[in-house]
This record gives C-alpha cells, structure tokens and sequence, in this order.
C-alpha cells in the first residue's frame, strides 16, 4: 500500500568545486551548512534550513552539466511571493548568473504561476517560481503548446 504522507526528500548535486557550490546555494536559497564532510577523497556537504536537510552536494565529479544526457531535468524551488522571486533574481544577476530567459517566466498552466530559470555554477539548471501574482500581460511564456519549463 502507498505511502498518504509521501513527500520530495533532499536532493542530492554533484558539484566540481564544493566551496564555490557552498557559497553559491547558501547566498541564493538561504541555506545553512549542517554537516561537511572534508576528507580529500569524500568531499560533501549538507545544506539546510529550518531543521530541514533541502539539498547534499557532493565534490565527485568534472567538466559541467549535461542537460541532453538522462536524468536530471531541472530542480525547482518556490517561494511564497513574486517578490521574493525578483529579490532573488537580482541576487542572481549581483552574482553573476545565467538566466534562460530575461525576467519572470509565466507558467501557462491555468494559473498565475511563474518564475525565473538559471544555472548554478556548474551549469545545473534551477527555477525559482512562485504559484500566484504572475500576470501573463507582463511576460509571454517562451514555449507554445507543451507545460512551461523556462528549459523546454
């Protein structure tokens, strides 16, 4: 029988420079580093907030992502306002990201949701969205006929 209480636990990244993906995730999502681990050979961090384990990276790899090789897709955050959505954006640019898109992303989906869609610096795509205050007078969607993923 099914899980009822069945939930998306941590994620798991695999980064070419811990300390520069510590940084980056922590000024961007507000994280706090809950556990390290520094032995050359098993590099790793836990990253968290509110007594919550949010995303583990993991110094184990080389070169950047491959978005045309399976797995993983993009990894999504949201937040309560498009406020906070903006506030972010403008840390991503202070910082030097890059964006998919310029500006908010409207989802299309039935519903005023939107966000923004980068990479962090190991070229892992990410979104920052929001499920409400997204006008689509504002902002066109950039994919037609298919869910909106600023990555389609």
């Amino acid at each position: 029988m099914p899980s009822t209480t069945l939930q998306t636990g941590h994620v798991g990244l695999n980064v070419t420079d811990l300390a520069r993906s510590i940084d980056f995730y922590r000024a961007v999502l507000d994280l706090k580093v809950t556990a390290e681990g520094t032995d050359p050979e098993r590099r790793f961090a836990l990253l968290g907030r509110d007594g919550r384990l949010v995303v583990t990276l993991w110094q184990q790899s080389s070169g950047t992502f491959a978005p045309g090789n399976p797995g993983l897709h993009h990894l999504s955050f949201e937040v309560e306002t498009l406020d906070e959505v903006r506030a972010t954006e403008r840390l991503l640019r202070e910082l030097g990201a890059e964006f998919a898109y310029d500006g908010v992303v409207p989802h299309r989906e039935g519903s005023a949701s939107g966000g923004i869609f980068f990479t962090d610096p190991d070229g892992i795509r990410l979104e920052v969205y929001t499920r409400a205050g997204v006008d689509e007078t504002e902002a066109t969607a950039p994919t037609t006929g298919a869910p909106t993923c600023g990555f389609f």
